[in-house]
């Protein structure tokens, strides 16, 4: 670590630099407690894995003041489910969120529309309900869940612009 200006050092000792510990004998290992043993684990309510998933929360702060909310709506709860679709959206493509997935998960549930349909704004008043506390991960799992990974596979654009023509076959709001 380099030393400050300040710090008396002497003219003729050698300058330290990095080196590398010791090698270790043999391969690693998943030994420790918490450790996953062979595959990332696949099932209902375990969602979609991918690196740095939360940073799909510090974009969300982008759209703040920018959704269309009806009164009964809250927007902590709108960024919240869509921050899980973004989250799905990367983990399928192994990558940290975009904003590109924000504005998906927003715009499939119309909250980038003005002209939002009414049915589908009395719809997500229920499903979205509270959904920003930490007690309703199954909530937010069902939200992700309604878009299929085949959707969300897609470019964004295509999404998008899918979603504004029939917002319906986007999500499957039966099977859930």
């Amino acid at each position: 670590m380099a030393a400050p200006e300040f710090v008396p050092t002497h003219p003729l000792a050698g300058v330290r630099s990095y080196s590398s510990p010791p090698q270790r004998s043999g391969s690693w290992l998943p030994d420790r407690p918490g450790e996953i043993q062979g595959r990332q684990p696949v099932g209902e309510q375990l969602g979609v894995p991918g690196p740095d998933q939360g940073y799909a929360l510090t974009l969300a702060a982008a759209f703040r003041g920018k959704l269309f909310l009806s009164a009964a709506e809250h927007e902590s709860d709108a960024l919240a489910g869509a921050s899980a679709i973004a989250m799905k959206r990367s983990g399928i493509f192994g990558r940290s969120p975009v904003v590109h997935d924000l504005r998906v998960g927003l715009t499939l549930w119309g909250f980038l529309d003005a002209d939002c349909p009414a049915e589908l704004v009395t719809l997500r008043q229920g499903w979205f309900d509270e959904v920003h506390l930490s007690i309703h991960y199954k909530a937010l799992r069902r939200i992700a869940d309604a878009v299929s990974a085949e959707l969300l596979s897609r470019p964004h654009v295509l999404i998008l612009a899918q979603s504004q023509a029939d917002w319906r076959s986007c999500l499957d709001l039966e099977s859930l």
